[in-house]
């Protein structure tokens, strides 16, 4: 355990010097390969975790789409024939967005959606449809343009997916979050790693920081918030990740065990992808606050390393629990996002901010390893971006995120 807590704060440093401002990076730290990955399957904790096999009796994500913006996605991988759709390529790098000279991309897809034939990854999301946009990040071969993840959020947006991942992310930038703003109006759920750094600066990673975003931190097996995941009063949901299985690199030829914000982000996309899945004719934003009012956290006071909780789509499936209520407002600002309806309705649900889910809470517990009272917040560092480093911020570029749950 030593050596591979070494190694993790190795590649921090590494990765601190090679950074560029302004550049995104993927939210994953490999620790160590996979033993017996023959069958990586039964090395899934999160699939048993969370009842998997009882939920996709009654959903597994059928008719849903989600983008996965990233390094690329190989759907030549046994765990994504069949699984990804066309997508599109603006990192200006050799080849086209099935290309993932990284293996991060594809293990995000593999997670969400992969199919799990042969001992494979199985996603939790398995009838889940993938659409990868390949973006300029850290360690895409050749890649040329000169982008913020603007144009591939657009991109994205664009597409036909109902739900964007970004397990990845960076500093802060004017047209990034214009791209945000136009996704959400497009009826979009975004979800993104709040980064992996929180023991080395707990910089705010963005897209996650930004206010239309679902920020998703990471967990253990024991339902505490990882020591590496980044924390604040942005944070809106976590999941798991840490342990979970993951190509080792680019050459797609065994797993790794790794820990990240990535892969909690990925979990989370899956998780929105079952429940969207049992209510089709739900919105973006009602999805989002049904898994805010049956996430883990008990009590109404969302915490700043797990927001409202450990996502539990069961609880909906299963259980029938949480209310979707208005579905033009957004939970997570309370303002109107859509317009699927002539007249808002009374009484929002997710404009306190807060989530009622201690009422229908289940016995499992999701604790906070870090016993710092919620009062003894300090002032932000600069932004700076995920996989356990950061950047520093041109200067005079602050985004102040303004949330309605914020003390």
């Amino acid at each position: 355990m030593a050596a591979g807590t070494r190694e993790h704060r190795t590649r921090r440093r590494l990765l601190t010097g090679i950074a560029a401002v302004g550049a995104w990076t993927v939210c994953l730290v490999g620790v160590a390969p996979a033993a017996g990955a023959e069958d990586i399957q039964t090395q899934e904790w999160h699939l048993k975790a969370m009842q998997a096999e009882k939920m996709w009796k009654i959903s597994t994500g059928k008719g849903i789409k989600v983008a996965v913006v990233d390094t690329g996605v190989d759907s030549s991988t046994r765990s994504l024939r069949g699984q990804v759709l066309p997508g599109k390529d603006v990192s200006g790098a050799p080849g086209d967005e099935t290309q993932d000279d990284v293996g991060h991309g594809t293990t995000m897809a593999e997670l969400i959606a992969g199919s799990g034939d042969g001992g494979t990854l199985k996603g939790l999301a398995p009838a889940a449809k993938i659409i990868p946009i390949r973006s300029n990040l850290k360690g895409v071969r050749g890649a040329t343009r000169d982008v913020t993840g603007s144009e591939a959020i657009r991109a994205a947006a664009d597409s036909d997916a109902q739900i964007i991942n970004l397990s990845a992310g960076g500093a802060p930038h004017p047209t990034t979050k214009r791209a945000i703003d136009y996704a959400v109006k497009k009826g979009k759920l975004l979800l993104s790693s709040t980064g992996n750094d929180a023991q080395e600066g707990n910089r705010e990673n963005y897209p996650a920081s930004y206010p239309n975003v679902v920020a998703v931190a990471a967990t253990d097996k024991a339902a505490e918030v990882a020591d590496f995941s980044n924390y604040g009063q942005h944070t809106i949901l976590a999941a798991p990740g840490v342990g979970i299985p993951a190509w080792c690199d680019g050459k797609k030829q065994k797993y790794c065990i790794e820990q990240g914000t990535s892969t909690a982000t990925a979990i989370a996309s899956a998780s929105a992808a079952l429940i969207w899945s049992h209510h089709p004719d739900w919105t973006a934003n009602q999805v989002i606050r049904v898994m805010i009012k049956t996430a883990g956290l008990k009590g109404d006071k969302p915490s700043k390393y797990l927001g409202f909780g450990e996502v539990r789509p069961r609880m909906n499936l299963l259980e029938n629990k949480g209310d979707p209520g208005d579905p033009d407002i957004s939970p997570l600002t309370g303002e109107r996002t859509l317009h699927t309806k002539k007249k808002q309705s009374k009484s929002d649900p997710g404009k306190s901010g807060k989530s009622d889910s201690n009422k229908d809470a289940a016995p499992d517990r999701v604790k906070v390893a870090d016993s710092k009272s919620e009062q003894s917040d300090t002032s932000w560092l600069l932004p700076g971006i995920g996989i356990a480093t950061g950047v520093a911020v041109l200067a005079g570029c602050v985004f102040a995120v303004v949330r309605l749950r914020r003390n």
